[in-house]
């Protein structure tokens, strides 16, 4: 491993331990020429995902997507980062669970509501308004009414 701060590639493990629930291994490293420490982290390679568009353009997974959707509908919401963090990993789970290479972006949407929905129910309805493109009032209240059925 290259040192981030020098640039050599003497560098030591000097612990290692599980992260991210034991799906990945976070190693701390000690560069041998200048002595400066850093963190790396070391998961297991999967193979790509293949994202089915609504035009039907195909296109590879990406996670910032998902991240960017589920930020915009907690904005200014009493939940945390580390709250939402969870929710995007445990998306993400559930996404790679269907060990299938290719997903349609609707599967995705329906898993991402079905976890926001658990995190906060006025994220959901800011991500279903957009997710679902509500037209009119109508759309949208027959949508929270679903909501409040459902408790």
């Amino acid at each position: 491993m290259r040192c981030p701060f020098c640039g050599d590639d003497n560098t030591r493990v000097i612990d290692s331990r599980p992260a991210d629930d034991n799906q990945a291994i976070r190693r701390r490293r000690q560069c041998d020429e200048c002595g400066k420490r850093f963190t790396t982290y070391e998961k297991v390679e999967t193979i790509p995902l293949i994202v089915i568009k609504k035009d039907k353009n195909r296109e590879t997974y990406d996670r910032s997507k998902i991240e960017s959707g589920v930020v915009r509908s907690c904005h200014k919401r009493p939940v945390s980062a580390g709250a939402i963090e969870k929710c995007i990993d445990d998306i993400e789970a559930q996404i790679f669970n269907l060990e299938v290479k290719e997903i349609s972006s609707n599967e995705i949407g329906e898993i991402v509501m079905d976890q926001i929905k658990e995190l906060d129910q006025v994220a959901y309805v800011r991500f279903a308004s957009v997710y679902r493109e509500f037209k009119d009032v109508n759309t949208f209240m027959s949508e929270l009414k679903k909501l409040l059925d459902n408790k």
